[in-house]
């Protein structure tokens, strides 16, 4: 039976809450969003007519050097401005990040490294220019290859997020080889790429001469306050003299949680042709210049008594880097957390290839490692003959298990058994490709999800105004998440007035200090130091007596001490993924039919916006457990799929029956709200469920994402 082609989404609201926060409310941008009154970086309706347009040369070898640029043809076309090269384009100050020292020298560290910067009257002006724009190069070997047994492998220091990349406890292989049952497994995931609805964008314009110049940008990006600090370092400018306006951003997903190229290539035109210039990154640029989820070859052994116990854990990744900038994916990380065993083992190690730098693409590290753990997990429970939610269930550990802290709450097995409830596991054959229906046969699987607490430090500032109004002012952005509307509600139950009363201001660094959107970090960060605000502002207004004065009346705070200090406690949200797939045996094509999330995230703030984050998420799983990937071409050195007709991202048709669903969950170590963050946690356990739900479907076990025909169909046959 050919699977149904409407599609269904819900979540469990729960009755209105006595307060703002905890409610369904709508975004408060929605009508501006689907009206258009919402402008992005490229669109601000007050640019001036002078307004200048960028388009970028990208290198065309994979190693090597430019041995010269010509620029006549590209001048000679009509309304072309100036071509900047390595050889005329302005000289930047040092930076942290080599992918944003561009046209500052003539190596090319990898394919589609920019190499010339066309700006012209015109979209269509520059980007001719551009093509006609001739360069030569010094071409040399290039290696782009990943292999778990590269000779250029090393075990770096760190892996992402400051952790060590090599962490022991006991000894896992003897306790691995003395293991009654063991699994010893390797599973790949190919490099994967964010591709927001937006691509990556910027317009800047410089006001005033000298040192009093005044740079201006608004830049498609998460967090304005990095790329102000990375221009007014490359443009040897004060940070005053720099603003960056990212008040709506188009998503995404990791990809523009750091400075790119593209805001310093616009700045850098700008100052050159003394004129206001927008530059829009061609989506088939994005591949190369704005990061990748770097592939891993993940090896995971697990030992078990005969019970199910697990006696020992390793899981060692193999991923690649740059040779310009070290980026370590962290993807084992997450067996650091999961499940109880006396021996373990987790380790990292990177290949510097010559390729784009990888970079942040949602739930880094945890997707792919808990891609491979739960994955493991599940031939566990089938080698043990052991339900795969009760084997999880045995497992459970009462502290975290690398470090020993104690969880500030840790619902994972109320999220398995309500998961389990809700979708029919008791009901479940535990046979493998027992269900069919004609060609099609059908499975379910499971697979367990986790995702760090994350908080930094922020800033707000609340003011109640003389109409009875209150503005409350963060330089958070909205990167299609609704953050503007659940700080609007943590304002307004801070201050215990209804939501429409609060105006929020965000996307400036005109505004009060705040950190970046990533690491399902924003509500946490910006809405702890708007609460703080709100209720001084409330206690003040409280022992009040008389008029406001003419300004209204404010309120300020820094939650920087209380973020920066360590908790005694691991703080991790966690969930549980159900899926049931069919796949065609005779054409190897695997649709998912349902998918259930089941979360433990502390308290909702929004029932609305967590349901959209959370089914969004499990869709972004879905798409790299089925259709998404990115092939190295290694002779010519670059990525074969660079737009959405090569890269597939799954749409609403590609899964009938989507629920997400949450347990109550009371945290009093976290936030003055209760939350964790929920951005990310949806994709995390998404991809395991559909290959243990294809395995259960089939009896055979696929290792290799993404689950497509070419490499479904042999493997049926």
């Amino acid at each position: 039976m050919h699977p149904t082609r409407t599609t269904r989404t819900r979540a469990r609201v729960p009755a209105a809450p006595p307060t703002p926060l905890g409610a369904a409310a709508e975004r408060l941008e929605g009508r501006d969003k689907v009206t258009g009154a919402a402008r992005y970086a490229t669109e601000h309706a007050h640019n001036p007519p002078d307004c200048a347009y960028a388009w970028p040369v990208p290198a065309t070898i994979a190693r090597g050097r430019v041995t010269s640029v010509d620029t006549a043809a590209a001048l000679a076309l009509p309304g072309t401005l100036a071509v900047l090269t390595p050889a005329t384009a302005p000289r930047l100050g040092e930076t942290e990040d080599p992918t944003l020292a561009v046209l500052q020298d003539a190596t090319v560290p990898h394919r589609g490294w920019y190499v010339a910067l066309a700006v012209a009257e015109t979209l269509e002006d520059a980007r001719a220019a551009a093509a006609a724009v001739r360069v030569t190069y010094a071409a040399e070997p290039h290696d782009v290859t990943l292999t778990e047994d590269h000779p250029d492998a090393y075990r770096p220091d760190e892996a992402n997020g400051g952790v060590p990349a090599l962490r022991e406890r006991g000894d896992a292989r003897a306790a691995f080889t003395a293991a009654p049952v063991r699994v010893d497994v390797t599973y790949r995931v190919p490099p994967l790429h964010n591709h927001p609805m937006e691509p990556h964008a910027a317009y800047a314009r410089w006001d005033g001469e000298g040192d009093g110049a005044h740079l201006t940008v608004y830049d498609s990006s998460q967090g304005a306050n990095p790329v102000r600090s990375v221009l007014a370092a490359l443009f040897r400018l004060p940070k005053d003299r720099v603003t960056v306006v990212s008040e709506h951003v188009g998503g995404g997903f990791g990809s523009k949680g750091t400075p790119r190229p593209h805001v310093v290539l616009a700045a850098m035109a700008a100052r050159h042709t003394g004129r206001p210039v927008k530059l829009a990154l061609p989506r088939g640029h994005l591949a190369a210049v704005v990061g990748h989820r770097a592939p891993t070859i993940q090896r995971v052994r697990l030992g078990a008594e005969r019970d199910g116990t697990l006696v020992s854990l390793s899981h060692e990744v193999t991923t690649h880097t740059s040779r310009i900038k070290e980026f370590v994916e962290q993807g084992a990380v997450p067996a650091r957390v999961m499940y109880a065993s006396p021996h373990s083992l987790t380790d990292h190690r990177v290949v510097p290839l010559d390729v784009p730098s990888p970079s942040w693409m949602r739930a880094p590290g945890e997707a792919p490692g808990m891609y491979a753990l739960e994955s493991a997990m599940d031939e566990l429970a089938d080698a043990l003959g052991i339900d795969p939610v009760e084997l999880r269930v045995r497992n459970e550990p009462a502290t975290e298990p690398d470090s020993g802290l104690p969880f500030s709450s840790r619902n994972l097995v109320a999220c398995l058994r309500e998961g389990a409830r809700r979708f029919g596991w008791a009901d479940r054959d535990p046979r493998p490709g027992v269900r069919r229906e004609g060609t099609w046969l059908t499975g379910t699987g499971v697979a367990a999800a986790t995702y760090p607490v994350l908080v930094s430090p922020s800033t707000a500032t609340a003011t109640a105004r003389h109409d009875g109004g209150y503005d409350v002012l963060v330089n958070a952005t909205d990167i299609g998440t609704g953050a503007r509307t659940v700080l609007a509600q943590i304002a307004a139950d801070a201050l215990g007035v209804p939501l429409g009363s609060v105006t929020i201001g965000i996307g400036s660094t005109r505004l009060p200090y705040a950190p970046l959107a990533g690491g399902s970090s924003g509500t946490a960060s910006w809405g702890w130091a708007v609460h703080r605000a709100c209720a001084s502002l409330a206690e003040r207004l409280a022992h009040r007596t008389g008029p406001l004065p003419a300004e209204g009346l404010s309120a300020s705070a820094d939650t920087t001490e209380e973020a920066q200090r360590t908790p005694p406690f691991a703080r991790h949200a966690f969930g549980a993924h159900f899926a049931e797939v069919q796949v065609d045996t005779g054409t190897g094509e695997v649709r998912v039919r349902r998918l259930l999330g089941v979360y433990a995230a502390g308290r909702i703030l929004n029932p609305r916006t967590a349901r959209s984050q959370l089914i969004g998420g499990m869709t972004m799983g879905l798409g790299m457990a089925l259709t998404e990937h990115s092939t190295m071409d290694p002779a010519f050195g670059d990525f074969a799929e660079r737009d959405l007709a090569s890269y597939h991202v799954p749409s609403h048709a590609d899964v009938p029956d989507i629920d997400a669903h949450w347990v109550e969950e009371h945290d009093d170590h976290l936030n003055p709200m209760g939350s964790k963050g929920i951005g990310e946690i949806g994709i995390v356990g998404t991809p395991a469920a559909i290959g243990n739900a294809l395995h259960h479907a089939t009896g055979v076990r696929f290792r290799e994402l993404p689950l497509t025909p070419d490499r479904v169909l042999p493997a049926l046959a």
